[in-house]
Formats: structure tokens, C-alpha cells, sequence
């Protein structure tokens, strides 16, 4: 019998397409690199970008070295770790449900940076937009499942966050913030004569054609104490800013040269400027808002807004959502700079304010802005030459104040441009700057009452100014081609030491002219080569203007002194009283509630009044707002926009509001004149 052999048992993971499955853990690694790429792409980049090209917004907030390491660190990382955790959840449920939401989270972050890559690329907005990058999701998602290849490239640029960030702290603007290199700068050469003390101030986004009157002069019934500074100091009404952004030309005026690279308004990237070149010999009492150029051995900058990684990771919040969403954004990021008054940052008690002026319910001085106060507080004589240097964001957007100092809120997404609201915008503006004009009266006044006004040299100016006309609204190129006159011309009041009689110099005066100007007035010698002229010198002999969009490339404006622009017009019906009317239609108000319990003791009052109106209501229909009985605004409706069919009326007058409950009314203004009041909800 033949002897059997028996054959060894079957191996049935052996072969050629057996293949050992790699450990779970390993699979959820290679997903989370898949998930972090995509976050990188969808989160990291974009909002490092453009915080990169923003390094005003970590100056304005005065953040730490530490600050923004913690900001990018928690950009870079968390929206990574939901993703993280519910794929862990997932885990026990099994591979195919594991593999399940993973592709879901593919999908979905392929549809965000859709989204994203839309905006940028195609017309398309909102709901179309959102459909079309939830179809690119899912087809993305589907080509993930299938194909090795994208789940490759996606493992691949996981380091992608890493890179962003490195760019971020090494090669953006903003790095200049958080890795400074140096802070030396070259100090002026005091010369023969009076070293007298130094009070300068400039303002934001004033253009020098709100402040004129119908006789080109300076308006002294809206503006009085521009009037009064006018009237005893050298105005420059033929002055221009170099540039429609603060970060360009604020360093230009304080470095006499023109802006030649896009770097961050910071002591590292401008070495030597104002404060070093008079830092040798005088003392240095500056308050800046969204520039760095005084470094920290020259002078210490205590009064900041509000601070700390909350408010970054705040306002950073507030980016991304505009960055990832479906609409353009109607929202100015230069908005969240807002000066915060004194009574926010706690000032009201600890620093001495003059008493007047206030408005009529004695709360104005609660309503400073911080920085102000702060400035007040230091102008005192000094036995050692002092430079007082105050930065304020006034009367710059956001506009939240009435010509009295009251203060009043106002929804983010108001548009300022097109037709309703440009004109809405520009008299805000310019209740804005009827307060501005408060501020003003308080510093003369604190200035003659401390005996600094005769022996101080004293500047007054502003940086830029903001085009408020139709279709070409704001400070960008398109304004600067079409309405110069606005953006570009400026206040400019030089009183020297002394000077008693005002004086109009109508030579060409551009911002780069403001140091060598200072440094003659205070006999300093500015060691470096500057741009500008010297308004002690002879004037420059060419009559056109360089303005800066962009650093390095001039744009040549020409024209002189603007002329004055009309007034806003008044509506005949504001002010009037109004009876009973018939009811003929509603409209919702959406800060109605503000009306109940108005408390003017606190400074704020119901100012702005906005809503919505059924679509039946044609475009244009004017609408007449009353509180208690009196018309205080009237205001247009304007064409639907993603807030709907809108209006927005601005009541300027205080003395419309009592304390307490207001009535107030809305009034549809027929063609024919007549009122029908409509039902508020």
C-alpha cells in the first residue's frame, strides 16, 4: 500500500493578493493628515494671509510677541481638532462607518474652500454659489473614495499648515510685529535757538472739503474751534496726504519720505523718524493707534484699546466668517478700529479731564475716546523740551458719535456706497465730525489754561482723506480717479510758538513736508535725506501732487484747492410736527426696542433708526421718522440687498429725545406729500 502524504495546512493570508490590512491606528493617522491639509487650505492659509498683510491690526490691539504666536498656533491647530475627535468617535463603530464620515468631512471641506475659490473666480453669489460648491464637494469626495491618487496629494500637503505659518512669521508684513528686528534710528542735531515743546495731532479720514463752508473757509458755525485754530495759526489749504491707507502715509509724514515698500508701520521697518530724530533731546508723549514707530527706548505707550488674545481671536473669527462666506462682505475691516472711551478702559476716575464741554446731559466726558483723555492728561509744561503726539481715529469709520458727544449704535453691515446709503454715510461722517470738532475745543482750552498754547508749536492735520461720493466711495483708487478732491486734500494748521494771527500758505504742500517743517520750527537737524521741503523754505515749484495706492508706484494727481461741496440737503418735513394721519402699511424696525427706555444719563441714544419694508414698497419711496411727534430724518428706501428691502434714517438732534419712553413713528411720504403711518413690528 502506497504510503500518503499529507500536505500542510492552507495559509489563507499568503499570496500575491493577500495583503496584511496596516493597523487601525494607522488609517486614522493617514486621515487626520488628509483632514489637516484641507483644513490648511481652507482655514490656515486664508486667514494667515490676510493677517499677514494686516500687521495695523496687531499694532492697533497693541498684541505681545506672545499674543500672536498663541493666535497662530490656535489658527494653525484647532479647527482641525473637532474633525480630530468625531473621527475618533467613529472609530469603534467600525472601517465602513469610519471610512463613511471621513468622506464626509472631505466633502464638506472641499465645498468650503469651493466656496472660497468661487467668490474669487466666478460672479456667482449666495444660494447659486452654495450649490455649486456642493456639487464640486461631492464630486470631490467621490473622487476620493475612488482614487488613491487625491488621498496622496492630500497626505502630501498636510505639511501645508506649517508652511503657511512659516510664511506668516518669517516673509509677511506682519512678521516685522512679532520677530523686530532692532529698533535703532538716528537721532536729529540739536541746533542754535528755542527747542519749544511740541503738540501735534492728527486726525483720521478727515478730508479738508467737510470742513469748508460755502466761502471756501473753514465753517465757523458747524466747526467752531477749527475756526478758532485757524484763526490763530498757518493754514495749508493746499495740502495733500501721500496715500489713502494710514500704514503708508502716517510713516510718510513722519519719516519725510515718500512710501517705497509695503512694510508695517513699525520702529523696525521705519528706524528713523519723528520720535527718533527729536528723542535725543526731547521727551517723547506719544499715543498712536494703528502705528508702532515710536520704539520702546524713546517712549512707552500706556493707553492701548482693548487687548489680549480674546479680542484677536475675536476679530479673527469675525474675518474668517466673512472669508467663508457664500456673499461679499458689506463690513470695512478697518471698522473694529474703534477707539474705546474713556469710561470703557476705565479712565473716567484716574485721569483729570476739563469739565466742558459737555452735552446736555453732562455724560461727554465719559464719552472721550480713551487715547484722548490720555493725551489731555500729559499736556503739561515740562522743564524739558516734550513732544506730545496723539494719533486719533476721529472722525473715522466706525461713526458712532452725534455732533454733541452722545454715542449711538449702528448695525456692521450698513453698506456705505450706492444709492441711500452714501448719503447716509456722509452725514454720519459729519456728525462725527461735529463731535471731532469738541475735542479740538478741548484741547485749546487745555492748552491756554496750562500756557502751553503760546509757547508750544502745534500741528493739526490728518492723514487722509474718504471720498463720499456716488459709486466711488472710500479712500481706494477708483476714488482717488474720481473724487482727489476728497481723499487726497487735507487740514493742515502749523502754529508756531507765539503766533497770534492766523495766516492762509496756499503753496503746494504735500505730508512729506511735515518733518523738515518740525525740524526747522524746533531747530533740530533731521540726519537723514528727506523727500519733503520745509515750509520755512521756498515753495516747490511743481504744482502737481504724488499719491501712493500702492508703495513704489506714484500716481500724479493734479488740480489745487478744492472747492466746497454743498451741504446735505434738508427735507422741508424734518422738524415739523405731525398730527393724525391715516394708517396705510407696516414695517418692521429692527432697533425698536431702543426706544422704550431711552437713558441719556449713559451717553448713548437711538440715533440711527433702520428696518425693513414689505417688497410691495417701489425703490426710492421716502420715509418720514418722528420721535414724539416731531420728524426727525427723513430717508429713502433703497433697492433689496441681501439685508432685504432696507432703509436706515439718522437723527442727529438730540433734543428729539427724552428720557425714558419715546414714541416713535413711521411714515410712508406720498408723491403728493402726504403721510400714512405705517404699523411698526
Amino acid at each position: 500500500m502506497a504510503e500518503r502524504t499529507l500536505a500542510p495546512p492552507r495559509d489563507h493570508t499568503a499570496g500575491p493578493d493577500r495583503r496584511e490590512r496596516p493597523p487601525w491606528w494607522r488609517s486614522e493617522l493617514a486621515r487626520l493628515a488628509e483632514v489637516t491639509a484641507l483644513v490648511g487650505l481652507v482655514v490656515t492659509q486664508p486667514l494667515l494671509d490676510v493677517l499677514g498683510r494686516s500687521p495695523d491690526f496687531f499694532l492697533f490691539h497693541r498684541a505681545s510677541r506672545g499674543d500672536v504666536l498663541l493666535l497662530v498656533a490656535l489658527i494653525a491647530l484647532a479647527p482641525t481638532v473637532p474633525f480630530a475627535l468625531l473621527g475618533a468617535l467613529a472609530v469603534p463603530a467600525g472601517r465602513l462607518i469610519r471610512a463613511a464620515v471621513h468622506t464626509t468631512f472631505v466633502g464638506l471641506l472641499l465645498a468650503a474652500l469651493a466656496v472660497q475659490v468661487g467668490r474669487h473666480v466666478t460672479p456667482l453669489r449666495g444660494v447659486p454659489l452654495l450649490v455649486v460648491a456642493g456639487v464640486a464637494g461631492a464630486a470631490g469626495a467621490a473622487a476620493h473614495r475612488r482614487w488613491r491618487a487625491p488621498r496622496r496629494v492630500l497626505r502630501v500637503a498636510a505639511a501645508g499648515p506649517l508652511v503657511f505659518v512659516g510664511l506668516f512669521l518669517f516673509a509677511s508684513p506682519a512678521s516685522a510685529v512679532v520677530l523686530p528686528r532692532g529698533e535703532g534710528g538716528a537721532a536729529g542735531i540739536a541746533g542754535a535757538g528755542a527747542h519749544p515743546p511740541v503738540v501735534m495731532i492728527v486726525l483720521d479720514e478727515l478730508p479738508l472739503v467737510s470742513l469748508l463752508g460755502p466761502d471756501g473757509r473753514i465753517d465757523a458755525e458747524r466747526y467752531p474751534n477749527f475756526a478758532a485754530l485757524a484763526a490763530g495759526s498757518t493754514w495749508y489749504p493746499n495740502a495733500t496726504g501721500v496715500s489713502g491707507w494710514t500704514p503708508y502715509a502716517l510713516p510718510a509724514m513722519l519719516t519725510g519720505r515718500y512710501p517705497e515698500q509695503g512694510a508695517a508701520p513699525h520702529y523696525s521697518q521705519y528706524p528713523d523718524n519723528l520720535f527718533t530724530a527729536l528723542g535725543g533731546l526731547y521727551r517723547i508723549k506719544a499715543e498712536e493707534s494703528i502705528t508702532r514707530l515710536c520704539p520702546p527706548s524713546r517712549c512707552e505707550q500706556a493707553t492701548t484699546p482693548e487687548q489680549g488674545l480674546g479680542v484677536l481671536v475675536r476679530e479673527s473669527g469675525k474675518l474668517m466668517g466673512r472669508i467663508a462666506a457664500p456673499v461679499d462682505s458689506r463690513v470695512d475691516p478697518e471698522d473694529s478700529y474703534r477707539e474705546r472711551t474713556a469710561a470703557e478702559a476705565g479712565l473716567d476716575a484716574a485721569e483729570p479731564v476739563p469739565d466742558d464741554p459737555k452735552f446736555r446731559w453732562d455724560t461727554l466726558d465719559d464719552n472721550q475716546p480713551a487715547r484722548f483723555t490720555s493725551f489731555l492728561a500729559g499736556l503739561r509744561p515740562d522743564p524739558r523740551p516734550t513732544l506730545h503726539f496723539l494719533h486719533l481715529l476721529m472722525p473715522h469709520s466706525p461713526w458712532a458719535y452725534l455732533p454733541s458727544g452722545a454715542h449711538y449704535a449702528a448695525p456692521e453691515d450698513l453698506p456705505n456706497d450706492g444709492t441711500g446709503w452714501v448719503d447716509l454715510a456722509r452725514a454720519r461722517h459729519l456728525a462725527q465730525l461735529g463731535y471731532t470738532d469738541r475735542l479740538i475745543g478741548e484741547t485749546l482750552r487745555t492748552l491756554r489754561a496750562t500756557g502751553l498754547y503760546d509757547k508750544a508749536l502745534v500741528v493739526v492735520t490728518a492723514d487722509h482723506g474718504v471720498s463720499f461720493r456716488r459709486d466711488w466711495q472710500g479712500r481706494g483708487m477708483d476714488a482717488i480717479e474720481h473724487a482727489a478732491n476728497e481723499v487726497a486734500w487735507v487740514p493742515m494748521f502749523v502754529k508756531e510758538p507765539g503766533q497770534r494771527a492766523g495766516r492762509v500758505d496756499d503753496r503746494n504742500w504735500e505730508h512729506v513736508d511735515l518733518l523738515p517743517t518740525i525740524a526747522d520750527e524746533t531747530h533740530m537737524r533731521v540726519p537723514w535725506q528727506m523727500d519733503g521741503r520745509s515750509a520755512e523754505a521756498a515753495p516747490r515749484e511743481r504744482a502737481d501732487k504724488r499719491f501712493y495706492d500702492r508703495p513704489g508706484q506714484p500716481v500724479t494727481i493734479t488740480g489745487g484747492v478744492p472747492a466746497p461741496l454743498p451741504p446735505p440737503a434738508a427735507d422741508p418735513l424734518v422738524g415739523t410736527r405731525v398730527g393724525n394721519v391715516p394708517v396705510g402699511g407696516s414695517a418692521t424696525v429692527a432697533n425698536r426696542d431702543a426706544f422704550d427706555a431711552v437713558d441719556p444719563a449713559r451717553g448713548g441714544l437711538p440715533a440711527l433708526v433702520w428696518g425693513t419694508v414689505p417688497d410691495d414698497v417701489p425703490d426710492g419711496t421716502r420715509l418720514a421718522v418722528a420721535v414724539n411727534g416731531t420728524v426727525g430724518a427723513v430717508a429713502p428706501v433703497v433697492p433689496p440687498d441681501a439685508g432685504g428691502r432696507r432703509f436706515a434714517a439718522f437723527l442727529p438732534d438730540d433734543r428729539l429725545f427724552a428720557a425714558g419712553a419715546n414714541r416713535l413713528d413711521l411714515y410712508r411720504v406720498g408723491d403728493d406729500g402726504a403721510l400714512r403711518r405705517l404699523t411698526l413690528s
